[in-house]
């Protein structure tokens, strides 16, 4: 089923810089071709980065957002280019992460929304941020957020 039209698209499939400070990224929808399912769509990423506000030292994080869309899906690529504008961003922990789903919800308007930010620790302490807009929906299968170490 195709999900309809792209045009108004304006960064995927083309060669996109991402924007130097998160309030100048651009984050894109389409149309949900399923509106009449409940179901989650996840992203997640390993590779997230800022920059504490006092020492302009990086900070690392996991980030897993699952949302349930109503009428919109959020664009893949414009959501990474969001997210990596962040990296000379400066911002605590809380802050980047609840600023993330703030953007998503303004954007897609998701029947929920669940973001889990797993930082790496400083100064031998890591702080998580979790955040939903409500409790979940019943009948809806969510995963696991934990992070999944891989052994090989």
């Amino acid at each position: 089923m195709s999900i309809g039209n792209y045009e108004n698209l304006t960064q995927l499939g083309k060669k996109v810089l991402s924007a130097v400070n998160p309030n100048d990224a651009i984050l894109e929808v389409v149309e949900n071709p399923y509106k009449d399912k409940q179901y989650v769509a996840r992203f997640s990423t390993s590779e997230f980065t800022s920059l504490c506000p006092i020492t302009s030292q990086p900070d690392f994080a996991t980030i897993i957002i699952d949302y349930i869309p109503k009428n919109k899906l959020v664009e893949s690529k414009s959501l990474k280019l969001f997210l990596q504008s962040f990296r000379n961003h400066g911002d605590f922990h809380e802050a980047c992460t609840i600023y993330i789903a703030d953007r998503i919800i303004e954007i897609s308007s998701p029947q929920w929304l669940r973001i889990c930010a797993y930082w790496a620790p400083r100064g031998g302490i890591p702080i998580d941020v979790f955040y939903q807009t409500s409790s979940p929906p019943e009948g809806v299968f969510i995963e696991d957020s934990k992070i999944r170490i891989k052994s090989f």
